[in-house]
């Protein structure tokens, strides 16, 4: 891989209860990253609908779809016709009754290339996920793409170091988070910006553990007691932050990572070399309480 850059866009969008205006938005932002020279696009959590996990509401799973289905299927001609991957994060329907918060990957061909349903699922005040979404059964995903080999990962997974160092083992060039997060509108500016730091932290901390860079997708704006704090960014493989998002403002950007640093940072720093994998076997337990 030498002299390996690929041109990503974020689409980092408020949403509205109108899900095809959401839709048109979106795509509007797809178009408006490619003219701006993006290869890959990475659309936020749920983009079609206001994120409604922070309530339990039966009526909100009729916003759930077939992957592929109806979105992929509209994502996969935009994304042939820009010469674009789309990295698109849907609420899934897999059957009656049976829910996952779902990313879908569409090539710059508009091929469907596969899906990778969320594995961490939070229930917070506010974030009441477990309603609706059952935890993803696919594993962790890398998908080989024009543009490279995408790591997918979704929100919640931001706070687990296993899932990104599984997701880097797997081959993934670089790793995109689809999130949905933000602060209580009443809440002080201290906390707000604690947890903003923590979030940015923890994900900056998986390209420097892995050697690979990092883009996470936020949305911004107002639904219900929620601001959804946006500040999506860019990390490069050794935690830098290379582009942040505003947090109130919505925000189309083309940030280009440089694929080739990865080599370089591992040779230098070589984590990967020095894991003693023969001793991991307890990571695999809820908590270690005995010897």
């Amino acid at each position: 891989m030498s002299d390996k850059k690929v041109k990503v866009g974020l689409v980092q969008l408020s949403c509205s209860g109108d899900v095809t205006e959401n839709m048109n938005k979106t795509i509007k932002g797809v178009r408006e990253a490619a003219q701006k020279g993006a290869e890959v696009v990475v659309l936020q959590e749920l983009f079609r609908s206001l994120y409604f996990c922070d309530v339990e509401d039966y009526e909100n799973f009729k916003l759930a779809e077939a992957i592929p289905g109806p979105s992929t299927e509209s994502l996969g001609s935009l994304a042939k016709e820009l010469g674009v991957v789309i990295v698109a994060s849907l609420f899934e329907k897999r059957a009656e009754g049976l829910y996952h918060n779902t990313t879908a990957v569409l090539d710059a061909d508009g091929t469907y290339l596969g899906k990778y349903r969320k594995m961490h699922i939070p229930d917070d005040p506010g974030y009441f996920e477990k309603f609706y979404f059952t935890p993803g059964d696919l594993g962790y995903k890398v998908f080989p793409t024009k543009f490279g080999n995408i790591g997918v990962l979704i929100c919640w997974d931001q706070w687990y170091p296993e899932a990104a160092r599984i997701t880097a083992l797997k081959g993934a060039d670089f790793l995109v988070y689809p999130t949905a997060i933000g602060w209580h509108k009443d809440q002080d500016g201290f906390t707000n910006d604690e947890q903003y730091g923590a979030w940015q932290t923890i994900q900056r901390s998986h390209a420097v553990a892995n050697g690979i860079p990092v883009v996470s997708v936020n949305r911004t704006g107002v639904e219900g007691d929620m601001q959804f704090w946006g500040g999506s960014f860019v990390s490069n493989a050794f935690g830098r932050v290379t582009y942040k998002a505003p947090h109130l403002e919505e925000e189309v950007h083309v940030e280009e990572l440089d694929l080739t640093g990865s080599d370089r940072y591992r040779t230098h720093w070589p984590f990967l070399r020095d894991r003693r994998i023969d001793s991991y076997q307890q990571i695999t337990k809820r908590y270690i309480d005995e010897e």
